[in-house]
């Protein structure tokens, strides 16, 4: 893929009203593509593909000739022009009680993103359609990465601006205390399937980008509390390692025009007793709420090796078996 270069020249009057608020504006187009957009003087400069560059020229063209008609520009100015030229989202129709016709999740930077099974179709629509939406399935249904796919397509569409990705920091027999390193490095062990999906959909200069202006956060559970987060995109993983108590913490982060995934496996959960999964606790509590729904993953939506399958349904039946002599 041939990367080009391209430097547009704004008149100075007219580049404080192009970039917005605190480049509120700037941070919306670069949302949208996969190109690097940055401002040296009066020179905006791109860098990305030669298509997306003479689509990111026309989007700021459009933009100048609207502050030059109006004499101002406006946020609602921005989204219509960003419309006009939509080429890399998932066409999720506007209007909710219009049916989501795509299987698209998202163009990312080296592929296609699509939801295979009617399980992780249910789970787009869904999404779709709700502000809190809980994934419960075995590993390898797609769970983790089409919602981290969800949220890019959603900051690209400027449905929210900011994406929170995180996780519980426990894993079986071990504690941040015991790992080497500092901080960061006990932390980085934990964030490292959100960080791949990322890795996997944006370019290296995009994503770093990203992470560098705060656009994507990437944080343990524990660091959620005493926060509300706006227009955000928030994933909670791996949710069955996470107390009820820290269950409800993350669920009241939610604020305005914010939407929050949960994704788990009710089968491995690794907390230590007495404490009991806040995932399986939410799947009794919060049934039936509007604007909350469920939506459950099996062998069939494995997307890894054809063998993943079949050691799902081995455990299964070890699960069944183990409950019925109990019983």
């Amino acid at each position: 893929m041939e990367i080009t270069k391209k430097e547009i020249i704004i008149d100075p009057s007219q580049l404080t009203q192009l970039l917005g608020f605190n480049d509120e504006y700037l941070s919306m187009i670069e949302r949208k593509f996969h190109s690097q957009i940055y401002v040296r003087g009066n020179t905006v400069k791109i860098k990305g593909t030669l298509d997306e560059t003479q689509i990111i020229e026309k989007v700021i063209k459009e933009l100048l000739y609207l502050i030059t008609k109006n004499g101002q520009l406006t946020k609602e100015d921005v989204i219509s022009v960003l419309g006009l030229f939509e080429h890399s989202e998932a066409n999720i129709p506007q209007n909710e009680d219009v049916k989501l016709q795509s299987n698209t999740v998202l163009h990312a930077a080296k592929e296609t993103i699509r939801a295979r099974t009617p399980n992780q179709i249910r789970y787009l629509q869904s999404v779709y359609k709700n502000d809190i939406v809980f994934a419960i399935g075995p590993a390898g249904t797609g769970k983790t990465f089409l919602a981290v796919a969800m949220a890019i397509a959603a900051l690209k569409r400027n449905d929210v601006s900011k994406i929170v990705l995180s996780r519980p920091a426990v894993e079986a027999g071990e504690s941040l205390g015991f790992l080497p390193g500092d901080l960061q490095e006990k932390i980085d062990p934990y964030l490292k399937p959100l960080t791949d999906a990322l890795q996997q959909m944006l370019t290296p200069e995009k994503y770093k980008s990203l992470l560098e202006k705060g656009i994507i956060e990437i944080t343990p559970l524990a660091y959620m509390r005493g926060r509300t987060l706006n227009y955000s995109f928030i994933i909670l993983d791996e949710a069955q390692n996470a107390t009820a108590t820290q269950m409800k913490m993350f669920l009241t982060r939610l604020g305005a025009n914010s939407k929050a995934l949960v994704t788990g496996d009710i089968t491995q959960i690794d907390l230590q007793k007495p404490k009991k999964s806040g995932l399986i606790d939410a799947n009794k509590v919060l049934q039936n709420i509007p604007g909350i729904d469920f939506v459950y993953f099996d062998e069939k939506d494995v997307v890894r090796h054809r063998l993943v399958a079949d050691i799902i349904k081995a455990y299964e039946r070890s699960y069944e078996e183990k409950e019925k002599n109990e019983n």
